[in-house]
């Protein structure tokens, strides 16, 4: 899964088809797992928060599934298995990062090699062109490629991604001055984004916010690869102030009194990630006072997320696959 550095939202296609989009993601040590393995039936068994086992694709109710499987073109005798760490609508990325881990294990099953690139357009296809959904490329993308990434969004819906060149003594600090916590609020990403399509595209301030946001994304590539991570702190609260104004449903007073708690106890800055609306909190928290806002969070109720970022990108853990 990821967080969202700088730039989140300019990858929507309501805003980078027409402007094209830039960002910095950051993949974390928080995983979507998939297994799959041939079945001795020829029905379809899928396991994730619900069991369904079918007799043919067009039966599976689980969209991500059908479509995966129709893609591939597996049409029965399989079981598959999708477990994770953290849960879904929690603005981490989980169904871009589920996309890719079940793609990357249809083809290894179908003994098919396929590049990064591939898995990440594929994920996309499925989930933008195939399911219609309102989002963007940048979850499929960082959940393949890994890393701490900067992603070029072009009109034409290609991407170009570029790892982010970075002292391991300013990843570490970054690391080590963000605090992660979860708001307690599960939403719909889709009726968020749903919003901010339309305000995009019928409001010129909009606009303006969204390249103001992207300009940030370049802001924090520089900041990262020049070691200026302080300064990345004040450019969260920035985002975050043009990105609560793009949908009434982006927050709420709730989600506004922890945002301001942490400020007081010394957040330098921070956002909901994801699409807003509830999910996570990301805070960017100087050493001297992260206690305080360790604190400030725990005591209103707030549940506290450890993680590291992870560089590897989607893999293959395990191929048991026989003949």
């Amino acid at each position: 899964m990821r967080f969202s550095l700088g730039g989140g939202g300019t990858d929507l296609p309501s805003y980078s088809s027409n402007h094209g989009g830039f960002l910095v993601a950051a993949a974390i040590d928080k995983h979507v797992y998939v297994a799959a393995n041939r079945r001795f039936y020829d029905s379809i068994r899928l396991a994730y928060s619900k069991t369904e086992t079918v007799g043919g694709v067009d039966e599976i109710e689980h969209r991500i599934f059908r479509e995966a499987l129709r893609f591939t073109g597996i049409k029965s005798g399989i079981e598959i298995v999708s477990i994770a760490d953290l849960p879904g609508s929690s603005g981490l990325g989980s169904s871009g990062s589920f996309t890719v881990a079940l793609l990357n294990a249809l083809h290894a099953y179908k003994r098919e090699f396929v590049s990064t690139e591939q898995l990440a357009s594929e994920a996309c296809k499925i989930e933008i062109d195939i399911l219609k959904e309102p989002i963007g490329k940048q979850d499929q993308y960082i959940a393949a490629y890994g890393g701490i990434t900067a992603f070029t969004f072009a009109p034409d819906g290609t991407v170009h991604s570029e790892r982010v060149p970075m002292e391991d003594s300013v990843l570490d600090e970054l690391e080590g001055n963000l605090l992660i916590f979860y708001s307690g609020v599960e939403r719909s990403a889709s009726a968020v984004l749903a919003e901010q399509k339309k305000t995009i595209q019928t409001q010129e301030d909009a606009v303006h916010r969204m390249n103001r946001i992207k300009e940030i994304g370049y802001e924090v590539r520089r900041l990262l690869m020049t070691g200026e991570v302080d300064q990345y702190g004040e450019l969260l609260h920035e985002h975050w102030m043009n990105k609560r104004k793009l949908a009434s449903n982006m927050t709420d007073s709730k989600i506004d009194d922890h945002y301001e708690a942490a400020r007081k106890a010394g957040a330098i800055g921070g956002k909901l990630m994801g699409a807003g609306g509830g999910g996570f909190f990301m805070f960017y928290v100087r050493p001297q006072q992260k206690r305080q806002v360790y604190e400030a969070l725990l005591g209103r109720g707030l549940k506290p997320l450890r993680f590291r970022f992870d560089h590897d990108g989607a893999k293959i853990v395990a191929n048991l696959h026989r003949s």
